[in-house]
């Protein structure tokens, strides 16, 4: 069977597989990880298969549909989010009356939460997918060309007559060795200079080693909505062949970004994989997510091993905030983990939201003065955004605290990140307000641009990367941003 995948077109460079998809300060443009990982499945199992990108390689809609017609797929794989849900149905309808025959299915973290009123939003989209799709969409792939049952199809929501049918949840794949390497779909559809991240080496290879995250916390959308509570991980040996096959096929990469959800939850496996790497001499930098629970001596080990940076999500520097959203952290663990990351030589991008469960003035300043304590490489402050699927969005809504309920408000009419929410104590003016004050305040501090100014002297592999971060990122901090000009 022909097999198009599609991350639709919608604003420039929007980068719509992150986890708050949105257009980026930074110039963030994210692989599309998941959608590129159904895609190996089929393409191994022997369908045919196109692979488009429209945000990555500024394609319109009718670039799309043109190369949609040429192709003559009989079932669409189309990537959605939250804020651009609209465009994206409205997408597949269209491309449903130019290929009648064609089967479209939307995936992704929106239409895995909310099944049934996206099927409402169109009568020509056939089916969404929930939660982990690799193998549903093998499935789908395998069914419709036997003309089988699709109430066979574990995973899938589809119309049934008039009716909305939802088909037996799909298990999560407990052995991901099975998975062909996502960098195969990059090697023969993606060109890697378009994918941009500020805290990898310029240009990098997106791929995970494990899928799931255990700890609760509430704000986090793929653990709820994809990839679910259970850590499951690929053994060290697969994860070392693909970053073989990485620096065999794309030489010219200068990093792998690994977007587990937290990388280091296991520590016994993190050294296996430093050792390992050691061992067969893989000669690569890599960055990864990390909680702060790993100790000098894995932080040396991974070092050692090629890792570069950890992006790592503090949040908040209150005790009673970080308890709110389920954390389960300390801001003196914070500290602690700061001071074994810069004894090991690890570059560290904090983030830190505002806007939690019980915020107030005083515990936004509590989070900027635990930031500069820490004073990590670079940082983020974001209004915390709240996503379908999460317990947060659930405790926004319960508490009336969200200010639209049109998705498109999620983004600015630029793509940038807004705001839609407020705490019972702050309005959403006041978190842009704090945000934008704090960017500026942990920025332009002279000592963290002398800071800057020697990174780039003593490391020039940094000069690319910071430059093109730089080059969007800055008229944002010396400006501001639009989100309150475009809140309702």
């Amino acid at each position: 069977m022909k097999i198009l995948f599609l991350n639709p077109p919608f604003l420039k460079k929007f980068s719509r597989p992150q986890r708050s998809p949105a257009v980026t300060k930074s110039g963030t443009l994210y692989f599309p990880l998941w959608l590129a990982s159904a895609a190996s499945v089929v393409m191994e199992k022997g369908h045919d298969i196109d692979f488009i990108d429209a945000p990555a390689d500024g394609l319109t809609i009718q670039d799309v549909e043109n190369r949609a017609l040429a192709f003559g797929p009989g079932l669409i794989v189309m990537d959605t989010s939250t804020p651009s849900i609209n465009n994206d149905i409205d997408m597949a309808g269209r491309l449903k009356d130019l290929m009648p025959g064609a089967f479209i299915i939307a995936v992704g973290t929106h239409v895995s939460a909310l099944p049934d009123d996206v099927m409402k939003m169109d009568a020509r989209l056939d089916a969404v997918a929930r939660f982990e799709y690799d193998f549903t969409i093998l499935d789908l792939a395998d069914t419709l060309s036997k003309n089988g049952p699709l109430g066979s199809v574990k995973g899938i929501c589809w119309k049934d007559g008039g009716n909305i049918a939802h088909n037996e949840r799909r298990p999560f794949i407990e052995n991901l060795d099975e998975l062909p390497f996502v960098s195969k779909v990059y090697k023969r559809f993606l060109r890697i200079e378009n994918y941009f991240n500020p805290n990898a080496l310029f240009p990098m290879v997106t791929i995970t080693t494990s899928r799931g995250c255990p700890f609760p916390c509430t704000f986090c959308v793929y653990p709820q909505t994809l990839m679910g509570r259970g850590f499951r991980s690929r053994s060290v040996e697969n994860v070392v062949d693909e970053m073989e096959y990485i620096i065999k096929n794309f030489p010219h990469a200068k990093s792998i970004f690994f977007e587990d959800d937290t990388l280091t939850v296991d520590k016994k496996r993190l050294k296996a994989l430093s050792e390992l790497i050691k061992k067969r001499g893989v000669r690569i930098t890599w960055t990864a997510n990390s909680r702060i629970g790993i100790d000098y001596e894995s932080m040396k080990a991974i070092k050692e091993a090629g890792c570069r940076s950890l992006c790592v999500g503090f949040e908040s520097g209150s005790q009673k905030i970080l308890d709110s959203m389920k954390k389960k952290t300390k801001p003196d663990e914070m500290k602690a983990f700061m001071r074994d990351a810069k004894r090991a030589g690890l570059l560290i991008h904090g983030c830190f939201m505002a806007g939690l469960p019980g915020e107030t003035k005083e515990t936004l300043q509590e989070t900027l003065n635990l930031a500069k304590d820490l004073c990590p490489d670079t940082v983020q402050f974001y209004p915390v955004m709240v996503y379908p699927g999460t317990e947060a969005y659930d405790w926004y809504s319960q508490k009336g605290l969200i200010r639209s309920t049109d998705f498109s408000r999620w983004i600015t009419p630029e793509g940038l990140h807004n705001t839609v929410i407020r705490t019972e104590d702050l309005s959403a003016e006041d978190l842009v307000r704090f945000c934008d004050d704090a960017r500026r305040e942990f920025y332009l501090r002279p000592g963290y641009i002398l800071y800057k100014l020697k990174q780039l002297i003593t490391s020039p592999s940094d000069i690319k990367r910071t430059v093109k971060a730089a080059r969007t990122f800055f008229k944002y901090l010396l400006k501001g941003s639009d989100i309150k000009k475009a809140s309702a």
